[in-house]
């Protein structure tokens, strides 16, 4: 019986390290698909006389705004961009993540989530604690994204009718928006930087500032995982009320005061989970049935290999633009504005 409760507890904390190697591995993996896309644009940049690199069209991931754009030209004109096509199945496999298996995008695989995660972890052993906002000045901020999102939603899926979604697909701006995100990265200044740096400063006193206040996608993602079929369960009868879930949980959830976590803030990180000093108090749970923290993190993974390898597969992946396109167009990416 000892033996099965070490393993049990043992499994767990050995699933919350897979975690964090997956999200750090996505992490190098986002860095590695930057610099690509800028050895790609500097090849066209310079003529011809640098090397060439090909284009990994996972940077697409960084295009939601377009994937929203993408999806209603999708529903509404019935066709699938061929500019960006793996905006589009991205964006849908996450979501699809969303339904199944929690917010797991934002715990599992966004390097975002990643680097504010590691911030407060330092600032937690720096300072000795974290800070956190009044509970209703917490309340007031976290309505932030959920606004972000509103206007987002309202502007591409109200306002926006369906000849003008076919324009702006069909404009260069957008066959060169992963090229102008590299730009506006690479060349930060005024506003934008003060804003990046003053949230990662903040990212050492407070969890997660920018996932838990203005990520619009963190907020379109938590909606959509108020369907999943999965959710944190406490088993009461085995719970000894120590309070160790509640207290290590990045979103802050209440824990150890819960039955079920119905809210949208958790991303099924697993953190709880892996903490929890009683076995049999704390699982992700289909309904009454707990699960073991394997077969989540085996469905987090599951999901987006089967939504890139089916984006790959149906042609909807790399984009129809050629590289004589790309040798017009990258050149006046300056000069274009939206």
């Amino acid at each position: 019986m000892k033996n099965r409760i070490l393993a049990k507890i043992r499994s767990d904390k050995a699933i919350y390290t897979l975690r964090l190697l997956v999200q750090w591995g996505m992490f190098g993996w986002c860095l590695l698909l930057g610099i690509q896309l800028g050895l790609f644009v500097r090849h066209f940049e310079s003529g011809g006389v640098d090397a060439y690199y090909p284009r990994f069209p996972g940077v697409e991931a960084f295009l939601p705004i377009g994937a929203l754009v993408s999806l209603k030209n999708w529903l509404v004109n019935g066709a699938i961009d061929p500019i960006h096509p793996a905006a589009l199945v991205l964006f849908l496999t996450f979501v699809t993540m969303a339904l199944l298996a929690r917010k797991s995008f934002c715990s599992w695989l966004c390097p975002v989530g990643a680097i504010e995660e590691f911030l407060w972890k330092l600032g937690q052993r720096l300072w000795g604690r974290v800070w956190h906002p009044w509970r209703w000045i917490d309340w007031q901020l976290r309505a932030l994204k959920y606004l972000l999102l509103l206007f987002f939603i309202k502007l591409i899926f109200f306002d926006m009718p369906a000849m003008a979604v076919k324009g702006f697909l069909a404009a260069p701006y957008w066959a060169l928006a992963d090229v102008k995100m590299l730009h506006f990265f690479l060349s930060l200044t005024g506003i934008p930087l003060i804003t990046i740096i003053l949230l990662l400063v903040l990212s050492l006193f407070l969890r997660n500032p920018w996932c838990r206040y203005l990520c619009p996608y963190g907020a379109l993602l938590g909606l959509g995982s108020f369907f999943s079929p999965l959710r944190i369960r406490r088993n009461r009868e085995n719970c000894i009320t120590c309070g160790t879930c509640a207290n290590v949980c990045p979103a802050r959830l209440p824990v150890a005061r819960k039955t079920q976590i119905f809210s949208p803030e958790c991303t099924g990180c697993l953190t709880c989970v892996a903490h929890c000093p009683k076995p049999g108090a704390l699982a992700m749970a289909a309904g009454r049935k707990p699960l073991p923290s394997w077969f989540f993190a085996l469905l987090v993974l599951g999901v987006f290999t089967l939504g890139v390898t089916g984006g790959m597969l149906s042609g909807h992946w790399q984009t129809a633009l050629s590289y004589s396109d790309y040798q017009q167009l990258i050149p006046l990416a300056p000069s274009l504005s939206h």
